[in-house]
């Protein structure tokens, strides 16, 4: 592929030796696992991760390094998305009253964010509004009191995003009183047309009879296609004027936000969505988003995925586990001025608490996990509950002891004779399927195959937590309960330049389904001793020399590493998994890879 160099290169198919190991190996922290071994090495750094990634021709080379939004797909092709479309565009003509029904996480709050911003954008003077129901009160989902509420408050067309798949009987309540319900979601649908809810239209890129050719688009990106089919509905062609085609682009800021947030694979249109979002969320005329910039502390030039998973996000997601989401929409499509920057510094606020509580929680049910010996008996789920555990919190606390204990989580609040709570699964395990199976002992759930929630009565607590264990005992085995890196490929110190280190950045935005380079380096040596750094001294600077080549030697960052300095004896030979980053420090840019594990070999 030789788009990819500033200058040709060898062919792809040259035959070069390449170290590649036959079987894991186990580094300090993890087992490693190639990617993949590539049938066609080559002597290009680059062109070997994209291999190792799937992506093996020029074409798809370039599609990928340099995602457009013409590799968008049609929104057409999504099932009722142009019934749904032409339906609102309809109520904004007639002057009805529409309400944006949404949920409480990111893409919830992005998508219902992107639903008002381009009705008014159609309709200046349109009072589209929207409901969030709350966490801790209402739960996820369309609630049926809450279609009658609406209702009963004037409501002539509500429109759901992120949830409503499973919205049966909300649906025909929708139905008895004579309003139109659009259900947009994402989320596992029925596996037959005759499960799905009875509304006006049901917007899901993964129905049954589905042909969309993508169908890991979030909450936000199915928002986003309806938006851009409004827009072109409303201009009666596929060019839409100039404000529109501004207002689509700004919106883009807001699907990338909600995109990143649910953690769906950065492929595909995902990819484009995130790669030119990203470029909008700085420059974004909305003053929330401005002010949610800088009370992240961030630089308001440049946003990546990085800032938008532990900066942006955390903070709106804040909001919905300890208050109601309902500010944080109104944050991204009402508030203006110094409501804009109040409403920024509380969801701050609100984010200092949840890691305090997330931090207790986390404590606590790593307490209970080894006192108990559960992962020494072979329990191969983990299912906990307690009465301090605020319900909008478990969800995050959960990925915190899948990373520990490699086994899928799920972790519940008693209160007032029910449990309620979230879970988060393991590559490999299907947690819906789980919950499926367990479900005769369940009130609800709903979610993905990585993360979901769920309640039970809790009488009926200890039966679901015996039923789901036993569903993960029957698949998994002790393989998939490892801690797993997995590297694109072998390469040397002196691969990494400047120049190379750049164009593996153009593999960018990464995230699910697009992970950070990893790169595995042998026949390395330690120069000396680890030398803890930071204000406590919680991370390591190693310094690392080649042995093949004495005269190469690299300063390699581990972020917090320090409690493993034990195992890691002075000047001893190693390899490494690392992922290559430049550094710029004083206006010099040196290599500064970043360690994700090591072995001493």
């Amino acid at each position: 592929m030789t788009h990819l160099n500033q200058t040709p290169s060898s062919s792809l198919a040259k035959p070069v030796e390449v170290a590649i190991p036959c079987a894991p190996d186990r580094g300090i922290t993890k087992v490693w696992e190639l990617r993949k071994t590539l049938d066609r090495p080559c002597d290009d750094l680059v062109e070997r991760v994209l291999l190792s990634r799937n992506i093996e021709s020029d074409s798809d080379g370039d599609k990928f390094l340099n995602p457009s939004l013409k590799m968008m797909h049609d929104p057409s092709e999504i099932p009722d998305l142009d019934k749904a479309a032409n339906r609102i565009l309809d109520a904004i003509h007639k002057d009805e009253q529409i309400v944006i029904y949404g949920d409480y996480d990111v893409d919830g709050m992005t998508a219902s964010s992107i639903l008002i911003h381009i009705i008014r954008a159609l309709d200046s003077d349109n009072q589209v509004r929207s409901y969030v129901p709350h966490r801790l009160d209402e739960g996820y989902g369309i609630h049926s009191d809450a279609i009658r509420n609406l209702v009963e408050d004037g409501a002539q067309l509500i429109i759901s995003v992120d949830c409503g798949i499973t919205a049966i009987e909300p649906a025909l309540v929708a139905k008895k009183l004579c309003v139109d319900l659009i259900i947009t979601d994402h989320h596992n649908p029925p596996e037959s047309l005759e499960d799905m809810p009875e509304a006006f239209a049901v917007v899901h890129p993964r129905r049954p009879d589905s042909k969309y050719p993508f169908g890991e688009l979030c909450g936000a990106g199915v928002a986003y296609k309806l938006a851009w089919r409004l827009a072109t509905l409303h201009a009666g062609r596929e060019k839409v004027s100039p404000y529109l085609r501004t207002v689509l682009i700004d919106l883009l800021g807001f699907a990338a936000l909600g995109t990143i947030a649910d953690i769906v694979p950065l492929v595909d249109e995902n990819r484009a969505i995130v790669k030119h979002g990203l470029s909008q969320i700085p420059k974004s005329p909305n003053e929330g988003i401005q002010a949610l910039i800088q009370a992240s502390g961030l630089d308001s030039s440049k946003v990546d995925t990085e800032d938008v998973g532990f900066r942006l996000a955390p903070r709106l997601n804040a909001i919905g586990r300890l208050g109601h989401s309902a500010e944080a929409v109104e944050l991204l499509t009402e508030a203006t001025g110094q409501r804009a920057i109040e409403l920024a510094e509380n969801l701050s606020r609100m984010n200092e608490q949840r890691k305090a509580q997330e931090s207790a929680i986390v404590s606590k049910a790593v307490e209970i996990v080894e006192q108990s010996g559960l992962i020494e008996k072979g329990v191969k789920a983990i299912v906990l509950a307690d009465e301090d555990w605020h319900p909008g919190i478990v969800g995050i606390v959960c990925s915190r002891l899948v990373d520990r204990f490699a086994r899928p989580t799920i972790l519940m609040q008693r209160e007032n004779g029910m449990c309620k709570g979230s879970g988060r699964s393991i590559e490999g395990f299907n947690l819906h399927a789980g919950l499926e199976a367990s479900s005769n002992h369940l009130l609800s759930f709903g979610g993905h195959d990585m993360a979901a929630g769920m309640k039970c009565d809790e009488t009926q607590f200890e039966e679901f937590a015996q039923s789901f264990m036993s569903y993960a005992d029957t698949k998994l085995n002790e393989n998939d309960l490892v801690h797993r890196t997995r590297y694109d490929c072998v390469a040397g110190f002196e691969e990494l330049t400047n120049e190379s280190i750049r164009r593996l950045d153009k593999i960018a935005p990464f995230g699910a389904g697009n992970s950070r380079v990893r790169l595995r380096i042998n026949r390395l040596k330690l120069n000396g001793d680890a030398s803890p750094f930071g204000k406590t001294g919680n991370h390591l600077s190693l310094r690392v020399g080649s042995i093949d080549n004495p005269g190469i030697c690299v300063r390699v960052v581990a972020w917090n590493w320090a409690r493993h300095l034990v195992h890691i004896p002075a000047s001893a030979p190693i390899e490494m998994i690392i992922e290559p980053v430049l550094s710029t420090w004083n206006g010099k840019t040196r290599i500064e890879p970043v360690l994700v594990d090591m072995r001493v070999v």
